[in-house]
């Protein structure tokens, strides 16, 4: 073996050279071939433990964290795979909600790049021909994946939570033969790779539905649930359909969290507390519950409901105000127009119209339609950029805000835009940072040095 990390930072930064469709660099195609001979070569570190495998255009990120929280709770050594990261790389690949020790970061990036650099050249796969363009050569998703699988398995894992990256049936996660698949709430998005109906990205989601092997399916539109019924009947799969299975009743959200009544048709009714702010998580808690339940039905209640008491999931209506004097600041992903009115709709609900609102979205988004959804609902706007990481056009965005009453005004560089939100609010208005995963990580970047509450 050649050159070895010093630290997973470099490990990190290595696998950063490599095409990254997260920052809109284009490949030839999408497929799961690459992965297939990665992981062949690595000797199928996926293959480590049982699996649990999410995708889904909503939730599919709390629901992957909910899932790893309680296997954690009930005694299980989790690998979890989940993105985007808000503070920092390493909490797409954790053991539980913690990051792996530094030296597993370091010696899996070592395996790594001894396959990319010296086993991959010398397996004379046609994939990797040297006279092939650059878009044949691993991606940044493609390595990232196999490093969590590296991970899982210098770790001792003995379950993994695997979240999909975009899609399902082509994401590099797929190698997967899980023992239960989840898939949440469909929207369209990513309608450039994955199609433009909710048909064809369904589809696409549906890809990680396997044969023999149960499916815990969240609430669809028709369109959606027959698409999956059909996909799990040509795989032999069990269906589980949320609105079938499960019921939630007695649903009391709090600024501190929410809590419910989760009725179960098959077992008894029961009552649940997360830490996270409005129904939608209720949902996804529930999902979480029934996929746990069926891939290791001996897991008790007491690891479930100590679990989710304990989930840790940042940029999920998160507050990051410490101090009670200041009024809240909420950050939250929601980057897809129905996942924005559910944040909007439990953030009035709990602080009121009228608040402050950050917001700022990626140049691939529906910014219309999210700006017709947000703009009635506060007194002050302030648009800006969701970092550097993906392309963006905040001007189109200040534009689509336009049409209102409201203050709204255009702040390009993210940390000034911050301390503009924290003016508009002063000591009485609530502010809501939201749009982008990516806002939500530069909001946080620039609130620990410059904002005096932040927690």
């Amino acid at each position: 073996m050649g050159h070895k990390f010093n630290t997973s930072d470099e490990v990190f930064d290595w696998i950063s050279n490599f095409i990254n469709v997260e920052r809109g660099q284009k490949l030839k195609k999408f497929s799961v071939d690459t992965m297939e001979v990665l992981a062949k070569i690595a000797g199928h570190p996926e293959r480590c433990a049982p699996s649990i495998h999410v995708a889904g255009s909503k939730g599919k990120g709390s629901v992957t964290g909910m899932l790893a929280a309680i296997l954690a709770a009930a005694g299980y050594r989790v690998g979890r795979y989940m993105s985007p990261h808000v503070v920092n790389i390493r909490e797409r690949l954790c053991l539980g909600d913690v990051y792996f020790d530094e030296e597993i970061y370091r010696s899996a990036g070592d395996e790594l790049r001894h396959i990319v650099e010296e086993l991959l050249p010398a397996a004379a796969n046609p994939l990797f021909d040297t006279s092939t363009a650059e878009g044949n050569k691993p991606t940044f998703w493609e390595l990232l994946t196999l490093l969590f699988f590296l991970c899982a398995r210098k770790a001792n894992c003995n379950v993994l939570v695997v979240e999909t990256g975009m899609g399902g049936r082509l994401d590099s996660t797929n190698i997967l033969d899980p023992l239960v698949s989840v898939i949440t709430l469909i929207e369209l998005e990513h309608t450039a790779i994955l199609g433009d109906t909710i048909t064809a990205i369904a589809g696409e989601k549906a890809g990680i539905i396997k044969t023999n092997k149960p499916l815990i399916l969240a609430k669809q539109n028709d369109e959606a649930l027959e698409l999956f019924k059909k996909k799990a009947t040509e795989k032999n799969s069990p269906l589980y359909y949320f609105p079938e299975i499960s019921e939630l009743s007695n649903v009391n959200i709090t600024p501190k969290g929410t809590e419910f009544t989760l009725i179960q048709k098959q077992s008894n009714s029961s009552f649940i507390s997360i830490p996270l702010p409005g129904k939608v998580q209720a949902e996804n808690a529930s999902l979480a519950i029934a996929a746990v339940k069926t891939a290791f039905p001996e897991i008790s209640e007491d690891a479930i409901n100590r679990g989710l008491a304990n989930l840790k999931i940042p940029g999920r209506f998160e507050n990051i105000t410490a101090n009670d004097s200041f009024p809240p600041f909420i950050i939250d992903g929601a980057h897809t127009p129905e996942s924005l009115t559910l944040c909007i709709e439990t953030f009035c609900s709990l602080y009121g119209e009228g608040g402050v609102l950050l917001f700022g979205c990626a140049a691939d988004k529906d910014a219309a339609a999210m700006a017709k959804i947000a703009y009635p609902h506060f007194s002050k706007i302030v648009i800006t950029t969701p970092g550097t990481f993906k392309l963006s056009n905040p001007e189109k965005v200040y534009e689509a805000f336009l049409h209102t009453d409201a203050v709204v005004e255009l702040v390009k560089d993210t940390q000034e835009a911050v301390r503009r939100a924290i003016e508009f609010a002063k000591t009485s208005l609530p502010i809501l940072g939201t749009g982008s995963f990516y806002l939500v990580s530069e909001i946080r970047k620039f609130a620990a040095g410059d904002i005096p509450f932040y927690q």
